[in-house]
């Protein structure tokens, strides 16, 4: 007797041979699982405890030994800074890597002295430069003052005044903090997919082969493809930074010198991502697989390297990870010289780390580079 042809197994057979192609098929797993993980867990430490960390300084007259300061130096959002140069503590002020120097003094209060309670007078001294802080911390500092008065004489409004002591230095918008990340963002991904899949297919076409049988250099044949690119690419960061600085208000502290000197930073980024791209040139078996490991190898940095929000609302332990990737560097450094006026000169620490990564990387572009 024939039997009948299981309709049930057939489907059974397809599932299973369809999800096991899917287990072994690495894209599948990066995209679907890994990359969704990895957003959960950098969005879930975002905020370090569920606030941003203000830089805080105290003046010389400030009263620490008060119950006002010791309820404040708890509070997570407070990070407090010494100096012992007052002029490089009104540098940072001025350039906003400080939101405040903060002096508080007890005075008494009360007609009846046997019952008097002391009064606080809070003052933090600020620049228009950290505005966007102060905004935030004000409020902070008031609600911290609000539940001290009810706690220690219920209700009394003049328990705690506080006053705000700013001067305006130059001001720092929200261009100034988003440009320099996006410029690092453009080049990151435009770079690594230009030139990884320019190499492979001149490598697949066998061109990169014939070239190698001229008279020409070999590196002179790979610094001129990847010249090019690079020329490219500098001709969008000058787009970028002129529409910025013309249309949008975007600061050049020091005018056109500054200008050079970012773009300058922008080619030592670029010589790095020019080897990384080489690299995965040279590893990859077909062109379907450069998309994956350039995006294993970007949007983490995407994510962690403060191209859309500072990596102070990330815990310590996150923030040391984040000073490893050469974006951050990158983006640390043009902040410094587009706003702050900083010289590439001074950015030496941010040059240093993205030194290193070059080598490295054309340490391991020298071992795998392929021209067949």
């Amino acid at each position: 007797m024939d039997k009948r042809y299981s309709q049930s197994k057939a489907l059974g057979a397809i599932t299973k041979a369809s999800f096991i192609a899917n287990l072994k098929n690495p894209q599948s797993l990066v995209f679907s699982l890994l990359f969704p993980l990895i957003f959960v867990f950098i969005f879930g430490a975002f905020g370090g405890g569920g606030f941003t960390k203000f830089n805080i300084a105290l003046s010389q007259g400030c009263d620490t030994s008060n119950i006002l300061y010791q309820t404040i130096a708890k509070q997570p959002f407070i990070v407090f800074k010494k100096y012992t140069d007052t002029a490089k503590m009104r540098q940072d002020l001025e350039k906003g890597n400080l939101t405040g120097i903060l002096t508080i003094q007890k005075t008494a209060s009360g007609s009846d002295t046997s019952n008097a309670l002391p009064h606080f007078n809070l003052t933090i001294k600020s620049t228009s430069a950290s505005s966007p802080d102060l905004s935030q911390l004000v409020p902070l500092l008031e609600n911290i003052a609000d539940k001290l008065e009810k706690k220690l004489s219920g209700n009394r409004s003049d328990f705690v005044a506080i006053k705000q002591d700013i001067y305006n230095v130059r001001q720092y918008k929200q261009i100034d903090f988003v440009l320099p990340g996006q410029i690092g963002f453009s080049l990151l991904f435009s770079t690594l997919f230009g030139i990884a899949f320019t190499f492979f297919n001149l490598r697949e076409q066998l061109v990169l082969k014939r070239f190698y049988a001229t008279p020409v250099n070999r590196l002179n044949i790979l610094l001129g493809i990847g010249f090019s690119r690079i020329f490219f690419q500098l001709i969008n960061v000058l787009v970028l930074i002129s529409v910025g600085h013309f249309f949008i208000g975007f600061t050049l502290a020091h005018g056109f010198a500054t200008f050079i000197e970012m773009v300058l930073m922008s080619v030592l980024f670029l010589l790095m991502l020019m080897g990384v791209g080489l690299i995965f040139s040279s590893i990859v078996k077909n062109d379907t697989m450069i998309p994956l490991m350039i995006n294993i190898f970007s949007l983490p940095q995407m994510l962690l390297s403060g191209t859309f929000f500072p990596i102070t609302v990330f815990p310590v332990w996150l923030q040391n990870c984040c000073k490893i990737l050469p974006l951050t560097h990158f983006n640390l450094a043009m902040r410094k010289i587009s706003f702050e006026g900083t010289s590439i000169l001074e950015c030496w620490q941010n040059i240093g780390v993205l030194g290193l990564w070059i080598v490295a990387i054309y340490f391991v572009v020298w071992k795998v580079f392929k021209w067949e």
